[in-house]
């Protein structure tokens, strides 16, 4: 079993940046995909960026293609979200995600992660 630690989050004017992390334990982390998701409350949860166990292969979602960056440290264990030119749109719970998923290429969006963090706020204020 994976346990993913998020921390990062926070306020935020719109334009502004932050930095997500995850770190997580349990597995050997280097061999696992690593995700990012959002979710608003009363929405459906919503696929941000995935990275590849090498960090050689990175997907986003087109909403945030652009702006944000997924990249890993597998020497530390940790996942990164940089976001930068932060909407209010981009306001979400946001959740770290990890799959033993081998391929080169990150899976797409509607892939089913095994392990998730407990997730951290990020409010952009207008």
């Amino acid at each position: 079993q994976v346990q993913l630690i998020e921390s990062g989050g926070g306020l935020v004017q719109a334009g502004g940046s932050l930095r997500l992390s995850c770190a997580a334990s349990g597995r050997t982390f280097s061999t696992y995909t690593m995700g990012w998701f959002r979710q608003v409350p009363g929405e459906e949860r919503e696929f941000v960026a995935a990275i590849s166990w090498s960090g050689r292969s990175a997907y986003y979602a087109p909403s945030v293609r652009g702006r944000f960056t997924i990249s890993r440290d597998n020497a530390k264990d940790t996942v990164y979200l940089q976001m930068n030119s932060l909407k209010p749109e981009d306001t979400a719970v946001y959740y770290c995600a990890a799959a033993p998923y081998s391929d080169p290429q990150p899976p797409g969006p509607n892939y089913e992660y095994d392990y998730w963090g407990q997730g951290t706020q990020v409010t952009v204020s207008s």
